[in-house]
């Protein structure tokens, strides 16, 4: 009924069918889905439109009358028809579409359906489409991007610095777990449009993350109708998932929803080997693990777009996650002494977690132009809010020398976070210039409870631990303002920003039994920063130009680096948080250089930056032993370092041969000096790694698409820790049915040779430990996706860019 309420009524009025063929004039390459609209020239409003299949096709249909006719590409130049009268079939023939050079701050690289944006602050990748991440994650997702990296705890990096500013939709989000990177490996991969890169960020974004930004588009569809797409997907460990996206749109309209269900097994192992000295009790633990995590996640994506006027709209959308995962570790523990194993223990792991997620946002834009729709007021409003319960059961036993109970421990967590946003943006253009100007506020509220009770071996009652059991509560507030102005004279493009950020740290900690500790962990911290920004572009020719990016940025820790109670996930390895953590402050600089020849594009940059008051975690012997059996406790913490000096260099390049083959290939230097000294000892280190990609993508016969991703990562080093290198590769296969080729087949596998392992070899003053972990085995999946009133989309691209050890 909903639909059928927002259908337009169908006259009866004689149609005539208006077709013709767009392709790149440079390249005489068809343009998949490039955009064809009819205007009314009283208003200008759509009266109907379409976009051309892969061939570079359309047909649309028209009443007999005359019409204002755009023939739009994502940064190609618009080919505009006015005054168009039709009356009878009438077939336009190929039109040729242009790359946009006379832009104010942006230079655009195509190589067939391979398409990546370059503008004055940022890169635009399309994807979500990549073979091998079909039916994957957003994780796996963002592991395809060039410059990104995925670790195997989820963590994301920019350029092997993982501290990366992420945003949805270019605003702070639940969906991103108010920092929590967690959630990526939950949402699916199909959800994202595309993905921006920000090295070099403009003063219009937040001022945090001394990496840069990644900011991840969601889908929303802008065809006249209603169409949609419903997938689903297999997979061996368990990889099922049912996925539709659906929109309608009419002329005031635009309902869409994007609806997810999944029930996953991520099966992982580990292993350490961990030698003291001047321990009397054991000189050797060798500690394995085997993971078996599960996790059956629903999502919901959905809103709807009001057009009051052609000039102004309103948008309201709500997102949530619902989540119910169970993970089950086991660890065996196996002690020795002088070469004897003297004593093993089965330690077993059982953690349930509900996890809920919501959030509510409103916008409004409203555009002053009609002949400029640059000239343009928005503004949003966004409520978030996250509920998170996680139950533990740990049950550890001697099986060596004789079966006894060693520990058994019982954890209840909670979480509640919630989040305001208030933002509005003004951009003005000057003739070529352009002036902006804007308000941000975040404000951020969190509570965690953490309640630990274990078994008392000689009366068998569980007992309150005193010493870990507390509250936490958190609050970070972010006020900021900011304004930026941009022109182009000749060949020459700058944009010039300043921000100013006011953060406020709040920090209260209610020990169970107050009385047990001799201080205060609470905290207020107030700061104040001007965060500058430089972006400049010098045009060599059409298809060259050389960029120059300066930045100033701010890591604010996050609740976890704060709260200082430890976790409970290892009774000998253990995280605690530092209270007396502060934001560090970064300097960054970026040089690049563009080139574009007929079958090769080539993306090269330089970058440096220096960060004052780096973190850095370290591990140390507490000089603490376990109450159970006597084993040595190591403590994992954060703390501010002097400085780090970060330089290095990256470089991509797109070679497409011929029109069956598209190759992939970048390749990521950099270095990094770290000085400072905690407690006496000096962690001062120097790392260097690299880290490449090669994807290609072949077509076979019967139109049989292979596409292949190989990924290679060089050792890495810090103050304490050597990682080994890693080398891993995923294929792809996938076939088009159906005569409007809706029906799409694909077959992936992830992780061909099971190689993707982090081993790592730590040396410390008191012991040295050899790991290897493996967050996922491989993963073989197939996908199965319908597509309905709408045509295939960028199915075809060059390797999906790139790809990254995402999970390992």
């Amino acid at each position: 009924m909903i639909i059928l309420a927002f259908l337009p009524i169908v006259g009866f009025a004689q149609k005539y069918e208006l077709s013709g063929k767009v392709i790149d004039k440079t390249m005489d390459y068809p343009l998949e889905y490039a955009s064809i609209s009819a205007k009314s020239l009283e208003d200008g409003s759509i009266v109907n439109g379409g976009v051309t299949n892969r061939q570079g096709e359309f047909s649309i249909m028209l009443e007999k009358g005359t019409y204002d006719l755009e023939i739009e590409y994502i940064s190609f130049e618009v080919k505009k028809i006015n005054n168009f009268t039709i009356t009878e079939d009438t077939d336009l023939g190929t039109i040729k579409l242009g790359a946009k050079t006379d832009s104010l701050d942006e230079v655009t690289v195509v190589a067939e359906t391979t398409q990546v944006e370059v503008r004055l602050d940022k890169k635009i990748y399309n994807v979500g489409k990549d073979l091998t991440t079909s039916g994957g994650t957003v994780s796996d997702a963002l592991g395809n991007v060039p410059s990104v990296t995925v670790d195997i705890d989820g963590a994301i990096s920019l350029r092997g610095n993982s501290n990366v500013r992420i945003l949805i939709n270019g605003k702070p989000s639940s969906i991103a777990g108010f920092g929590d990177q967690d959630v990526f490996q939950q949402l699916p991969a199909n959800a994202i449009e595309s993905v921006e890169v920000i090295t070099s960020p403009s003063a219009r974004y937040d001022a945090e993350g001394t990496a840069g930004i990644i900011n991840i588009i969601l889908k929303r569809e802008k065809t006249l109708g209603f169409n949609g797409s419903i997938r689903g997907t297999l997979g061996d460990p368990k990889n099922s998932g049912a996925f539709a996206d659906l929109n309608l749109r009419t002329d005031n309209f635009n309902v869409f929803t994007s609806l997810g269900f999944t029930d996953r097994v991520s099966p992982g192992n580990s292993f350490s080997d961990i030698r003291y000295t001047g321990n009397s009790n054991f000189d050797r633990i060798i500690e394995n693990r085997e993971f078996d995590r599960t996790g059956q996640n629903f999502n919901v994506n959905a809103g709807v777009e009001y057009f009051i006027d052609e000039m102004s709209s309103i948008t309201a959308s709500f997102f949530t996650r619902l989540g119910d995962d169970r993970d089950v570790s086991t660890n065996i523990n196996r002690r020795f002494d002088d070469g004897v194993e003297n004593s093993t223990t089965e330690r077993i792991e059982e953690e349930l977690e509900e996890d809920e997620r919501y959030q509510y946002a409103l916008n409004y834009e409203k555009r002053f132009d009609k002949e400029n729709r640059d000239h343009k007021l928005t503004a949003d409003l966004q409520y978030s809010n996250s509920d998170e319960t996680k139950t533990a059961i740990i049950n550890e036993n001697q099986t060596i020398p004789v079966d006894s109970l060693v520990a058994f421990q019982d954890n209840l967590e909670t979480e509640f976070e919630e989040g305001f946003l208030i933002q509005a943006d003004y951009v003005l253009p000057i003739g070529d210039a352009q002036f902006e100007a804007g308000f941000r506020g975040d404000y951020e509220d969190q509570t965690q409870g953490f309640l630990v009770q274990r078994r008392n071996l000689e009366t068998g009652e569980l007992v309150t631990d005193e010493f870990v059991s507390s509250d936490f509560n958190f609050t970070q507030n972010v006020t900021a303002v900011y304004t930026q102005f941009g022109d182009k004279m000749g060949k020459f493009s700058y944009l010039l920003g300043l921000r100013y950020e006011n953060t406020q740290l709040k920090g209260n900690t209610i020990p169970l039994v107050p009385e047990n500790f001799d201080r205060s962990f609470d905290f207020d911290k107030n700061f104040d920063g001007l965060f500058p920004t430089v972006n400049l572009v010098y045009e060599l020719g059409e298809d060259e130009n050389v960029t120059l990016g300066y930045n100033r940025r701010i890591n604010r820790p996050r609740s976890w680096y704060l709260n200082p109670f430890p976790s409970q996930s290892s009774r000998i390895n253990v995280f605690q948080g530092n209270p007396d953590l502060n934001p560090s402050f970064a300097n960054a600089f970026d040089l690049g250089y563009l080139k574009r020849w007929e079958k090769l594009t080539l993306t090269s940059s330089m970058y440096y930056q220096r960060e004052t008051d780096a973190f850095e975690r370290v591990e140390r012997d507490t000089g603490r032993l376990t109450e159970e059996d006597g084993i040595p406790i190591i403590e994992n913490i954060p703390i501010n370092l002097s400085t780090e000096e970060r330089y290095g260099a990256e470089v991509g390049v797109l070679y497409n041969p011929v029109k069956w083959l598209r190759t992939n290939l970048s390749f990521n230097y950099f270095k990094f000096e770290t000085e400072g000294s905690f407690e006496g000892i000096s962690y001062g280190a120097t790392n260097e790694s690299y880290f490449g990609r090669f994807s290609s993508n072949i077509i076979l016969p019967g139109k049989i698409q292979w596409q292949t991703n190989a990924f290679y990562r060089g050792p890495r080093q810090n103050a304490q820790t050597e990682t080994d290198p890693i080398a891993s590769v995923d294929l792809g296969f996938s076939k088009d049915f159906l005569k409007e080729e809706n029906l799409t087949v694909s077959l992936n596998v992830r992780d061909l040779f099971n190689s993707r392992k982090r081993d790592q070899f730590t040396v410390t003053e008191n012991f040295t430990s050899t790991t290897s972990s493996q967050w996922r085995v491989r993963q073989v999946t197939a996908t199965v996706v319908y597509r309905f009133n709408q045509q295939k989309k960028d199915q075809r691209r060059g390797g999906g860019e790139d790809y990254d050890e995402s999970e390992f």
